[in-house]
């Protein structure tokens, strides 16, 4: 066999070596471009400055300030309902009528009563006249004259007793006259007009319930005492908002003030019942109803807010990513309050732009590109801003 020649190796040691430059070199061409960053897409917010109030949320139970069970006070047919279920009545207002008779009766027979004590004592009081004259001269003897003392304050006390009795019997008379003796709504009637009812029935007539004010119930945690009793003591009272739905953003039924708390707290649940007034014009709230209530705790001024989503936590804490330039700084922030539509933070300043959305691709240094979707920093603002 014949040996390659020497030639012929030196070129193939070449031919090697130019194609290994080749591949060098294009692989130190591509180098740069496998390095060039693609920006990632992300949606930013600008850091907002405004008052922000804060809450406290329970859900709470509206019950009345005043609300009565119409029942009868003496025994009697009910003659006349003169009210209709859910009619609203003033206090004072003539609701319903029992059968007077007997007790007019009773009371014509005190009076009468009365006219014959007056007469009787007024023959007695000039007996009485008589005898003292008599027993100067010694005409009628000593106990003759205390005979007729006596007789004259026994029947002055018997017209004491006749007026007495007519002045109950007044009262009887009173009560079948039933009358409102609040300003509310009349409820579910239970009896009908023709029916004998007694003071002994299980079951009254109807209620009234006042409506306008009315009062939400509820139980905060204890930890929060001091917060209600300086809240108790403030020269504006601290307000209070009902809301039908859980989340406490919709469907508002009404605005009041803190009222009271309970003079003892809860041993088995470690809370505390407070009452809330409201002005309840429209008839929003009612009573038994169960609604969401949000308390104003206090009022951060000049408070820096984002929104949720904004606040990132790591191993060190809470950071947000800020826009600088065409990339991303992570920066450490405090967050001082929190709820579902804001955070208040501390270590950023008014204005600058924070990554809202895409943090997950996200590292310090990274080139972003900013979405054109991005909500104006206003948005958040006009919407937190209502109390």
């Amino acid at each position: 066999m014949r040996r390659p020649s020497r030639p012929l190796l030196l070129a193939a040691v070449v031919l090697l070596a130019l194609v290994a430059s080749g591949i060098w070199y294009s692989q130190r061409q591509q180098a740069p471009a496998a390095r060039t960053q693609t920006a990632i897409p992300v949606r930013v917010v600008s850091v907002a400055q405004q008052d922000v109030p804060r809450y406290a949320s329970a859900i709470g139970s509206v019950l009345s300030l005043h609300s009565v069970e119409i029942r009868p006070q003496v025994e009697g047919v009910l003659t006349q309902v003169l009210v209709k279920e859910g009619q609203w009545v003033k206090e004072g207002d003539l609701l319903a009528t029992l059968d007077d008779r007997a007790i007019r009766a009773t009371l014509d027979q005190a009076r009468a009563q009365l006219g014959q004590s007056q007469a009787q004592i007024q023959v007695a009081g000039v007996d009485l006249k008589r005898y003292r004259l008599l027993a100067t001269d010694d005409g009628v003897s000593k106990q003759t004259l205390d005979q007729q003392q006596a007789l004259v304050n026994q029947l002055q006390a018997t017209v004491k007793g006749n007026q007495a009795a007519i002045a109950n019997a007044e009262v009887q008379l009173s009560y079948t006259q039933i009358r409102s003796p609040v300003t509310g709504r009349v409820g579910i009637r239970n009896v009908d007009p023709g029916n004998l009812v007694r003071t002994s029935d299980t079951q009254s007539l109807f209620s009234v319930t006042q409506i306008d004010p009315i009062a939400v119930e509820f139980s905060l945690p204890q930890q929060m005492l001091p917060t209600l009793q300086s809240l108790l003591k403030a020269p504006t009272p601290a307000q209070v908002e009902a809301f039908m739905d859980a989340d406490g953003e919709r469907n508002p039924l009404g605005t009041g003030h803190l009222a009271l708390i309970d003079n003892q707290i809860s041993a088995n649940t470690g809370t505390v019942r407070v009452k809330a007034e409201f002005d309840n014009k429209d008839g929003r709230l009612w009573p038994g109803q169960l609604v969401t209530i949000r308390l104003r705790t206090a009022m951060d001024e000049n408070a820096l807010v984002v929104p949720p989503p904004v606040v990132q936590r790591g191993v060190d804490g809470h950071f947000v990513y800020r826009l600088d330039g065409d990339k991303v700084t992570s920066v450490p922030v405090k967050v001082l309050y929190q709820d579902s539509g804001l955070n208040i933070i501390a270590g950023v300043k008014p204005g600058e732009k924070l990554v809202l959305d895409g943090q997950s691709r996200l590292k310090p240094g990274a080139k972003v590109e900013v979405a054109t979707d991005a909500p104006p920093p206003a948005e958040m603002a006009d919407r937190r801003s209502q109390p």
